[in-house]
């Protein structure tokens, strides 16, 4: 399977979209070089601006930039984008629902070196709860390029996770991505994996597994987080006799809960989560072995096919 960064391909988007978009300017909080934002910075120097270890600030500025008709994009690490500047995002982007994409790179459990500080199992789930703000995940390097290009044609505030590492590219080359839709990785009929960023790939390898043993399951890539679209959520569950969520997230106000919600009175199916327990991350040697430590491995996401197939 094909890997490819996803950290990268953000930066190589920048630049593609910024040759023909002259309103696209990038804000960076001292970590250019790590979420790849340094690619705009070097092609357009006098529309990238380094705001510092000041992540209030920078997405304050971000705001006096939509205000002024620019398209902002803010770059720090997921952890930072969503915690340090929370009353930020809420106040001068959520609530006057300003153009701006705040992007949160090293999401997850994917900065698996640093520590707890530095991983963000919470940060989607928070971003979700705010009022006006779309959230996206995606799962590849292809999927990031094509988010890229929907969130400038799309008016509104947008939250981006991007994972650090290579991970294995799925998404077709053609066709627009479009907020809102769940794609199709894996058919099948017996049960619906709803997965998002690193846990599609995870789906993916477990429903091999169970197709080996007679087990047919379609995986879904649910890149948007929120709107989670009921239609879309149903379309897929309904007709399975079981549904699982696979999120690299803790699970409190996750995917799965939110999926939970769509679900009851609609689809009567035993129901499933692969997500992260209520804990914080740990320093690793590898991104697989926190996500074997949490229960984010393709062996989790088989077990809670296998276990909510034997409740129906």
């Amino acid at each position: 399977m094909e890997k490819a960064n996803l950290r990268k391909a953000y930066g190589e988007a920048l630049v593609e979209e910024g040759l023909t978009n002259k309103d696209i300017v990038v804000l960076e909080a001292d970590l250019s070089k790590s979420t790849m934002s340094a690619l705009f910075k070097e092609k357009y120097p006098e529309r990238f601006f380094e705001m510092g270890i000041a992540e209030q600030n920078m997405t304050s500025t971000a705001a006096g930039f939509a205000l002024a008709g620019k398209i902002p994009f803010t770059g720090t690490f997921a952890v930072f984008a969503a915690g340090r500047a929370y009353d930020q995002i809420r106040c001068a982007v959520a609530i006057p629902q300003a153009n701006v994409k705040l992007v949160g790179s090293s999401c997850g459990l994917s900065d698996f070196g640093d520590g707890k500080t530095h991983q963000s199992v919470e940060d989607a789930n928070i971003i979700r709860a705010m009022p006006n703000m779309t959230v996206l995940n995606p799962l590849d390097a292809v999927e990031v390029k094509k988010i890229v290009k929907a969130v400038i044609k799309y008016r509104g505030p947008v939250y981006i996770r991007i994972n650090r590492n290579d991970l294995p590219v799925y998404t077709p080359p053609e066709g627009e991505y479009e907020i809102g839709k769940i794609y199709p990785i894996v058919e099948g009929g017996d049960a619906a994996v709803f997965a998002t960023g690193v846990m599609v790939s995870k789906a993916v390898e477990a429903a091999e597994r169970l197709k080996s043993e007679g087990v047919s399951v379609q995986v879904l890539n649910v890149s948007t987080l929120k709107p989670l679209l009921k239609e879309e959520v149903l379309k897929y569950a309904r007709g399975k006799k079981a549904v699982v969520c696979a999120e690299e997230s803790v699970r409190t106000g996750g995917l799965g809960q939110a999926l939970a919600s769509l679900l009851i009175g609609e689809v009567n199916v035993p129901f499933g989560i692969a997500a992260i327990d209520d804990v914080f991350g740990m320093s690793a040697h590898s991104y697989e072995e926190l996500l074997v430590k949490f229960g984010l491995s393709t062996e989790d996401v088989y077990k809670a096919v296998k276990k909510a197939l034997e409740k129906r």
